[in-house]
């Protein structure tokens, strides 16, 4: 990047004799002004502008106008600059994202550590990017981090990582920042005792804490943050953590009052895993201390997996089904989920569900957005749905191969009766072809 020099322009202007000298007077004075604004270059910018600029520009862009000259270099060293970073780590040479160089890395663990603030490392699925992110952790001694996520893009690298290792490099930013206030540690090694670390030394600010899929991780420990993180609103586990003892305890009045629960069931191995039931009187224990609690749940189980599921009332407010899930588990939960606001159904088959989606509409007077694809609805019982659920439905997302046309309608008319009911313009959503 070359600096724009326009003082040489200047000096040719000033000094052909095809020019004539201004006379007195205001356009004088304006010439004046035009000539001396001509002659600041580039490098004369006001340190807060260039700051705004380099806000703007990626990582690599930045770092090469640095080097345009001192100035700008200055700029370069704000903190302001450092408080948001990614750390991009990959062995593969085929990665699609681009890993930061070692240099730069090396750079602001010496002169940028304490200025971080918003911090996540992006890992590939190889162990050594895993374990290159622990290593730069275990550096940053003298950070103030307030916002930290650790990102695995394929598969989770850093279960492979050495809990010791692991476990020690998260420690040294939990002891250090006293200031953590989200934390998102998922697919991770993260245990107990690092669990008690960071409570020790952020129970005040602790507000947002994901750690799905962490075997390491018991009910105690979820209890450790819950008793003494008072300010903690978002929580995120997996469910076989969950249990009736943790719902009453996450009830007592000494613990905090969560805004979001998020719950993934997963399995991994089909039929392998049998689902313990949570009791109707612990998901209302839990409802009466915090009445407002959005309770998430996302599935990724085979229908033959769901027995332990929606028997009984559960306050779900968000349902996700990432594999195909039963018309009678849909039935269930039009009956037992009345606080239900959003479901997304991303397969069932080709058994129509036209009845289970009334029933849901009747029943979930709060269901305010739905989402379906890999299924079947007649465009009747649509139409049905959507007058019961009215103008409160402001998110529909249905692809057009769900709706089966019949006597009432084809796909021609039918946005036309549901967009009376929604007060809107609405079309079913349509696989692009390219």
């Amino acid at each position: 990047m070359k600096r724009n020099n326009f003082s040489v322009v200047n000096k040719v202007v000033q000094s052909s004799p095809a020019v004539k000298q201004p006379k007195l007077g205001f356009c004088s004075s304006l010439k004046q002004t035009h000539v001396s604004t001509v002659v600041l270059d580039w490098g004369s910018l006001p340190h807060h502008v260039v700051l705004r600029i380099f806000q703007y520009l990626p990582l690599i862009d930045r770092a090469r106008a640095s080097s345009v000259c001192r100035r700008w270099n200055e700029v370069f060293h704000i903190p302001d600059l450092w408080r948001k970073f990614e750390f991009e780590l990959n062995q593969s040479a085929t990665s699609y994202f681009r890993s930061t160089h070692p240099d730069l890395i090396q750079q602001i663990i010496k002169k940028h550590a304490v200025d971080l603030q918003y911090v996540s490392f992006k890992v590939d699925s190889s162990t050594e990017s895993a374990e290159a992110a622990c290593d730069i952790l275990s550096q940053l001694v003298n950070c103030s981090i307030q916002t930290l996520g650790l990102i695995s893009t394929a598969k989770p690298s850093f279960m492979n990582v050495s809990k010791a290792h692991f476990v020690s490099a998260l420690t040294v930013v939990f002891v250090n920042s006293k200031s953590l206030s989200s934390i998102k540690i998922e697919d991770t090694p993260v245990d107990d005792p690092s669990l008690k670390i960071l409570v020790a030394n952020n129970s005040d600010t602790l507000r947002l804490l994901k750690m799905n899929s962490c075997p390491h991780v018991s009910s105690d420990g979820i209890l450790c943050v819950a008793d003494r993180c008072q300010g903690l609103k978002e929580l995120a586990l997996n469910y076989y953590i969950l249990s009736d003892e943790l719902l009453l305890a996450l009830s007592s009045e000494t613990h905090v009052n969560l805004e979001h629960l998020r719950i993934d069931v997963v399995s991994e191995n089909p039929g392998q895993i049998e689902f313990h039931p949570i009791k109707k009187h612990s998901w209302d224990a839990l409802i009466k201390h915090s009445p407002a609690v959005n309770v998430v749940m996302y599935f990724f189980l085979y229908e033959e997996e769901f027995e332990a599921f929606f028997k009984e009332e559960t306050p779900v407010t968000h349902l996700y089904f990432g594999r195909s899930v039963s018309k009678a588990i849909l039935g269930q939960i039009g009956l037992n989920c009345p606080r239900l606001i959003e479901l997304v159904v991303c397969a069932n088959g080709l058994q129509p569900l036209d009845n289970e989606l009334i029933c849901i509409a009747e029943h979930c007077k709060n269901l305010t957005a739905l989402g379906l694809s890999e299924c079947e609805v007649s465009c009747s019982a649509f139409v049905e749905f959507v007058r019961l659920c009215g103008r409160r439905l402001n998110q529909l997302c249905i692809m057009e191969e769900v709706l089966i046309p019949d006597d009432n309608y084809s796909l021609d008319d039918i946005h036309t009766e549901v967009s009376k009911y929604l007060g809107r313009v609405w079309f079913p959503d349509v696989m692009p072809i390219w």
